[in-house]
Order: C-alpha cells, then structure tokens, then sequence
C-alpha cells in the first residue's frame, strides 16, 4: 500500500488547524495554534511555523495543502505565505489556496453551491455548474468583515458604551462584559478602554466577545438579539449577492465559529427563504482533499467519511 502522507492546513483570524492523513483518509495527527491572518496579526508568521514545526520531519509526506487567510488577495502577503510553507516543506508537492475556498472545497465537495464563512471574518464563496468560482465579501475588518465574529464584537462595545453613556436602551451586555473580561465597572472608560489598548491582537480578541452577545440574547436581552439580528441580514446579504452567480438559486451551507451561534444561522436561514445543507466535511477536510489531489488518489464516498469521522476524533484530542 502507498504510505505517502498528506498535510492540511485551515488557518484563521483567530486559529490555525494542521493535520496529518493517510491514503485511506484516516486523521493520524492534529494540532491547533493561535490565528495566522497576515493582514492584522505581526506574529502571523511565528505562528505558522510553531503549527507546522512538529510535522516538519515527517520523511513521508508527499503533499501539503495550506488554506490560509488573505491568501490570493494581497500579492506581498501571499507571496510571504508561500515561502513559508515553501521552507517548511521543500520536498513535498504544495498547493496554497484561500482559506474559505477551502471550506468550499470540503462543504461541497467540489461541487457547486454558495457557501457563507463567518468566524473572525466574513465571506461568501460561490462555484457554478461550470466550476467557476466567484467570491463576495472577506474586504476585512476595516473596510468590511460584516457579520463576522469580530464585527459582531466591535458592534457589542460599541452598544455597551453607548449603553453606559445612557445614548441608547440600557442592556444586559454592559454588565455582562465587564465580568466577563473582570474588569472594574465603577470606573468603565478606564477599565475599557484599558482593555482595548493592552491587546495583542485585538481583531481575535474582540471576536471572541460574540460568543457572550449569542449568550446574553438567548437571555432574551434586546440589544444583543438586534445584533444577532443584523449580523443575519448581513450575512444573508453576501449569499444573495453571490447567487446570480450560479445557474440557478444553489444550495448554500455555511462554515466558521461564529456559526455555532444557533440563532444566528436560524435568522440567517429566515431571510435567505431556505434551509442550508449540511457540509460533507469541514474545512480541514477541504485542505486534506485539495492534498490528495496533488497526488492523484481517489476521493471517493468512503474517503471523504473516513476523513470526517476521523477528523472530528482528532480535533477532539487536540482541543477544538
């Protein structure tokens, strides 16, 4: 049997996913480290190569995958991203691609469809009959990132303080917060703003505020259930642009964290009038696939099992 292994690699704003598989499509290894979006994140590269570093004298792999951030959209960044993995792996084949096309990649299968991505950031990515891609969204937390987690968080602060200057509806979030991140509410401008300005990487950090907006409006607070509730529209906007671009109203489904958030993608199947479809594998699995690739194995029904069944066990024991 050929005993060449595979890599994958999922990178994120807020994490980044290695692992290692073989030809049957079982998960042998995975690890998970810190975020590795080179357009806010200076540690980025650190970062990448702490993941990478434990497969790196693997004397079998043949082929690695890296689906990262940015990726295809910033010519001296991707350029940067390909020389990292370049060194890391100098003997074994490479194919470097988007990060959510990966999710894509691994949702569908490589068929057609729409798939909505919101973890730290926001994107939409389409594939039609013909297997032409497009993409909407994903401009950044700057410009865009609408929907995000990170946009979702930004929005939390904002209505907290807000909240606190008595500019707008009290809500539960204030005090939620401020307990949240153990900070002194009797002085709030200096305990938060304090906190803004000792992150390290403050886009990751203000992401992960969303996951306390979901919490607080399934409370039933109203300020953070209107922010659940513009995130969907937002999100539902993405996919209704994107759609003319395949033959007909494809099937959509979604990937990224902010996604556990199960009002989210209930208000976002609202308003984009269907249920979405369960992705086949996650977006690791849409990295390993685009390695086997490389290679010329057959992806077929029973590989791409074996590697979700197997890739849930993994991320599992690695803590995700």
């Amino acid at each position: 049997m050929n005993s060449d292994l595979i890599l994958g690699v999922d990178g994120g704003g807020s994490k980044v996913l290695v692992a290692l598989a073989d030809r049957t499509g079982t998960v042998l290894r995975m690890s998970r480290s810190g975020g590795v979006n080179p357009m806010d994140n200076p540690n980025w590269r650190r970062e990448l190569d702490f993941s990478l570093h434990p497969f790196e004298g693997e004397q079998r792999l043949a082929a690695v995958a890296a689906a990262l951030p940015a990726y295809g959209e910033v010519a001296n960044l991707s350029e940067q991203q390909a020389e990292a993995i370049r060194t890391r792996f100098p003997k074994a084949r490479q194919h470097l691609l988007n990060d959510v096309e990966a999710a894509h990649l691994g949702a569908f299968v490589g068929q057609p469809g729409i798939l909505i991505l919101s973890g730290t950031g926001s994107m939409a990515w389409a594939r039609n009959a013909a297997g032409v891609s497009a993409r909407v969204g994903g401009w950044g937390d700057v410009i865009g990132d609408e929907g995000s987690s990170y946009w979702i968080g930004r929005a939390a602060l904002s209505l907290v303080s807000q909240s606190l200057d008595r500019r707008a509806t009290q809500t539960a979030l204030a005090k939620a917060v401020f307990e949240f991140l153990h900070l002194d509410s009797s002085d709030p401008v200096n305990a938060l703003g304090g906190w803004v300005s000792r992150l390290a990487n403050p886009r990751a950090d203000i992401a992960a505020l969303s996951v306390l907006v979901d919490r607080v409006a399934g409370a039933g607070d109203p300020g953070a259930k209107q922010l659940i509730d513009r995130a969907a529209v937002e999100l539902a906007k993405h996919v209704q642009a994107i759609a003319p671009h395949c033959d007909r109203m494809a099937d959509w489904t979604y990937a990224g964290g902010t996604f556990a958030s199960r009002s989210l993608l209930a208000a976002v199947e609202r308003r984009i009038g269907s249920p979405p479809v369960r992705p086949k594998l996650p977006p690791i699995g849409g990295a390993l696939r685009a390695a086997a690739q490389l290679l010329d194995w057959p992806v077929d029904d029973g590989w791409i099992a074996q590697i979700a069944a197997t890739a849930k066990t993994a991320a599992m024991h690695s803590g995700e």
